[in-house]
């Protein structure tokens, strides 16, 4: 699969925002990540940074922009898979760029930072509303999610994306993580569900 540009949008749901102490947006906020800071969750290992602070799971939904898209498509056409992933976050070093307002690229981009499950094909907005998503650390519930209760919807943040810095084919954007975020520790196993369907795994290392 060719993967464009990775978008992120921070404090989506309003639970999440309050719990790290932040403002509620009045419009998306907006960032990035490196393309290689993807990873899959087959199963497989992933490897964090062990000398930074602090490394947060954050949980999310993530939207896959498809082959064929332009401006002003409607949600169903823009968009063709979706999956879960982890916008894994040194949050140590993200309070530290915060304070000094600098940007989050060394707090959310390192290597292994993005990881995305199976893809799923995107049927309409409806379904993605009703839906619902977890993670499981150690077989035990660490965030639960739904669709539904984002700030901005996919709708809007397919319309503002692209408004603002374009999208494209390959594109994929995170849309946010409920609260329950924490720090993540050696041999931690997280498991990703939507509507009780595995779509993705890994061991942190």
């Amino acid at each position: 699969m060719r993967v464009g540009n990775i978008y992120c949008v921070g404090r989506n749901y309003r639970l999440h925002a309050l719990e790290l102490g932040n403002e509620v947006p009045s419009s998306p906020m907006i960032f990035t990540k490196p393309t290689h800071a993807l990873r899959q969750m087959n199963g497989q290992e992933i490897v964090i940074p062990k000398d930074r602070g602090e490394v947060h799971h954050e949980l999310e939904l993530v939207l896959k922009i498809g082959e064929g898209y332009s401006s002003g498509m409607t949600l169903e056409q823009a968009v063709d898979a979706f999956t879960l992933g982890l916008d894994l976050t040194l949050r140590d070093v993200q309070s530290q760029l915060k304070q000094k307002g600098h940007p989050w690229l060394a707090a959310k981009g390192f290597k292994g930072a993005a990881t995305i499950g199976e893809w799923l094909p995107f049927k309409s907005a409806e379904e993605i509303e009703q839906g619902e998503f977890k993670l499981l650390r150690n077989d035990e519930l660490a965030q639960i999610g739904q669709p539904k209760d984002m700030i901005f919807s996919c709708n809007e943040l397919i319309r503002f994306i692209d408004e603002q810095y374009g999208l494209g084919a390959g594109d994929l954007i995170y849309t946010g993580t409920p609260a329950g975020v924490a720090a993540l520790h050696p041999s931690d196993q997280l498991q990703c569900y939507w509507n009780g369907e595995l779509l993705g795994s890994c061991t942190i290392k």
